[in-house]
């Protein structure tokens, strides 16, 4: 399992990505992902929401189980993937593609994210 270079990862296994546009996007990682197996059901917070680091913002639904969806950084919602709102596959397919799920304007980003080395070695653990 590879995690792409260029994004950021916190340790409930959320990605962000650099700002483009003003804008971060944020997806769950293909560890999450493989952990939750078939992702049945994606709940997803709406544009212009506020969302904080650390808390639930989201469901995700699995045929396993269903995990809460936490927001990696503060901010407010600039965009869902509607895509994988229709389609919820697209996070266990392509979750760092098409399975991305929001972008944030961020307000307030916490120093805990990881670089993708060091999240490789949190999930090795």
């Amino acid at each position: 399992m590879s995690n792409p270079q260029q994004l950021r990862y916190s340790k409930e296994h959320e990605w962000l990505s650099a700002a483009e546009d003003g804008a971060s996007t944020v997806g769950i990682t293909e560890h999450a992902a493989n952990a939750l197996g078939d992702v049945v059901f994606v709940q997803l917070p709406e544009v212009g929401d506020s969302v904080t680091a650390g808390e639930t913002c989201g469901e995700l639904e699995s045929t396993k189980s269903v995990s809460d969806l936490y927001s990696p950084v503060s901010g407010e919602v600039t965009e869902v993937n509607e895509d994988v709102v229709n389609d919820p596959s697209l996070v266990n397919s392509a979750p760092f593609e098409g399975g991305w799920l929001f972008k944030v304007r961020i307000t307030d980003e916490p120093a805990d994210l990881l670089s993708a080395d060091e999240y490789t070695a949190f999930t090795a653990g």
